[in-house]
C-alpha cells in the first residue's frame, strides 16, 4: 500500500479513536434528573442544527454556484430586496428560537433542583409516603463531608445512597465556593459558606460515580474528588452498619481539626456526628465563641428574643442620672479607628420581649 494512501487512512481514523475516550455520561446517565437534563441538551442541540446545518450547506452551494466563472448564471448587481426571501430568513430562526424558549421554560421549573421529585423515572413516580434520604453537604478545604442526620452517620470522600430512592441534599461550605457536582445523578449546584443550597435527586442503576468540584477553589482543587456509590436498599443499610462499627465520633473539636486544609485526604467514616454539627457549619458558629449568623441576623432585624435563646448577658448599664437598670447586652468584634484589632466590645442592646 502507498505510504500517502496510508497515511490518509489512519488521518480518517484518527477522529473514531479520540472519541473512543470519550465518557458519555452527561448524555446517557443512569440518574432519571441528569437523564433528563440530558434530554434537554440534546432537543435543544438538534433544534439548533435545524437552522446551522441549512446555513452551512447553503453557504458552500452558493459560492460554488454564484463563483466568478460560472457564466450562466444571472448576473444581477442592483438587486437588494426580495419579501419571501425576507420571510423565510426571518421566520426559521424565529419559530426555532420559541421552540427553544417553550423547552427551556418547562424544562426550568420541572428539572429545579430546589423542586421535590415527581417521580422515580419515566414509566414510574414517586409513591406517596415513599422514604427519602437526606444527606447534608459540606465541602470542605480539599474534600467532601457528608453527613447522613438520618441514619447518624458522617463519612469523608465517599458517598453512597439506595437506587430508586429520592435523595435530597443540603449543601454549604466551610470557607469558600465550590460546586457539587456527580454528573452520573444531576447538574452540578453550588456550595457557598453562610449559605444552603439544596438538589433533589435520584439513582436509577447500581454502581460506583464519579463525583467532583466543578468550581475551582485553591491548590487541592484538582484532588477534590469521591465516589458516588448506588445501592440496593439491603446493600446500604449494610453499609451504614459498616460505617457505625469502623468509625469514630464527629464533634465540633473533630470537624475543626477537619476543616483545616489538606489535599488526598482518603475515605474517612464517622460512626456518630453532633446532631447541630451541619448548622453550626451552617451558621458559621462550629467554634462555640463566635455567634451564630442566625442569632446575629436576629439581633440586626430588632428580633433578639430571650436572653437565653442568643446567650445574651445582663449588667448593669447606666443611661442617665439614677438610671442603673440591667439591659442584655452582647460581646461584639468589631474594628474600628478605636479598636482596629476587632477585640471584643460590650454593646447595649434593648431587648424586645
Amino acid at each position: 500500500m502507498p505510504p500517502l494512501k496510508n497515511l490518509r487512512r489512519r488521518l480518517l481514523l484518527l477522529p473514531a479513536a479520540l472519541l473512543a475516550g470519550c465518557n458519555t455520561v452527561v448524555l446517557n446517565p443512569p440518574g432519571d434528573v441528569a437523564a433528563q437534563q440530558g434530554h434537554l441538551i440534546v432537543v435543544a442541540t438538534v433544534l439548533m442544527l435545524l437552522i446551522i446545518v441549512p446555513v452551512i450547506a447553503l453557504t458552500g452551494l452558493f459560492a460554488w454556484r454564484y463563483r466568478q466563472s460560472n457564466r450562466d448564471e444571472t448576473y444581477a448587481p442592483d438587486w437588494d430586496h426580495s419579501t419571501q426571501l425576507e420571510l423565510v430568513i426571518w421566520a426559521a430562526p424565529l419559530l426555532i428560537i420559541i421552540a427553544l424558549g417553550a423547552v427551556t421554560w418547562i424544562s426550568t421549573h420541572t428539572l429545579d433542583p430546589y423542586r421535590p421529585l415527581q417521580r422515580l423515572d419515566a414509566a414510574r413516580a414517586v409513591p406517596a409516603g415513599a422514604e427519602t434520604l437526606t444527606v447534608e453537604v459540606v465541602a470542605l478545604d480539599w474534600k467532601w463531608l457528608f453527613i447522613y442526620p438520618g441514619q447518624g452517620i458522617a463519612t469523608v470522600n465517599e458517598l453512597a445512597a439506595p437506587v430508586d430512592m429520592p435523595i435530597t441534599f443540603k449543601i454549604t461550605a466551610s470557607s469558600v465556593m465550590n460546586s457539587f457536582y456527580i454528573p452520573a445523578l444531576a447538574g452540578q449546584i453550588y456550595a457557598m459558606p453562610g449559605m444552603e443550597t439544596k438538589l433533589h435527586a435520584v439513582m436509577n442503576r447500581p454502581g460506583v460515580y464519579e463525583g467532583f468540584s466543578s468550581n475551582y477553589s485553591g491548590a487541592g482543587f484538582s484532588d477534590m474528588r469521591f465516589r458516588f456509590h448506588g445501592m440496593s436498599a439491603a446493600d446500604f443499610e449494610r453499609w451504614v452498619q459498616s460505617v457505625k462499627a469502623g468509625g469514630g465520633a464527629l464533634g465540633r473539636a473533630a470537624y475543626l481539626q477537619l476543616e483545616k486544609p489538606s489535599e488526598r485526604v482518603p475515605v474517612k467514616h464517622y460512626a456518630s456526628v453532633a446532631p447541630d454539627l451541619y448548622d453550626a457549619v451552617l451558621n458559621r458558629c462550629v467554634d462555640s465563641s463566635k455567634m451564630c449568623m442566625d442569632q446575629m441576623m436576629a439581633i440586626d432585624a430588632g428580633g433578639l428574643g430571650s436572653a437565653n435563646a442568643y446567650r445574651v448577658a445582663t449588667k448593669a448599664w447606666r443611661s442617665g442620672p439614677g438610671d442603673s437598670l440591667a439591659r442584655p447586652y452582647v460581646e461584639a468584634m468589631a474594628c474600628t479607628a478605636d479598636n482596629p484589632e476587632g477585640k471584643p466590645v460590650s454593646a447595649a442592646v434593648r431587648a424586645t420581649q
